[in-house]
């Protein structure tokens, strides 16, 4: 079935909108939405970094506001 959208009628927030429907849908059984073999590995290496010490996490909300004050 292929579905045809008006995209160049639609606004930004009905784009979006459609986006988080589609993402819920798709996402609504975990196990038909394999992660890929390198996923895994990078996953495994960054594990290993912050066992070593080469990374350290942040509180998310430290973060942000770096984020934000880098936009500045």
């Amino acid at each position: 079935m292929q579905a045809t959208l008006p995209l160049d009628k639609m606004t930004r927030e009905e784009k979006l909108r459609l986006m988080e429907e589609l993402w819920t849908d798709l996402s609504r059984d975990e196990a038909q939405v394999p992660s890929p073999p390198w996923h895994g590995e990078v996953l495994h290496d960054r594990a290993e970094d912050v066992k070593s010490g080469k990374e350290v996490f942040m509180d998310w909300e430290v973060a942000k506001t770096e984020l934000r004050d880098r936009q500045k």
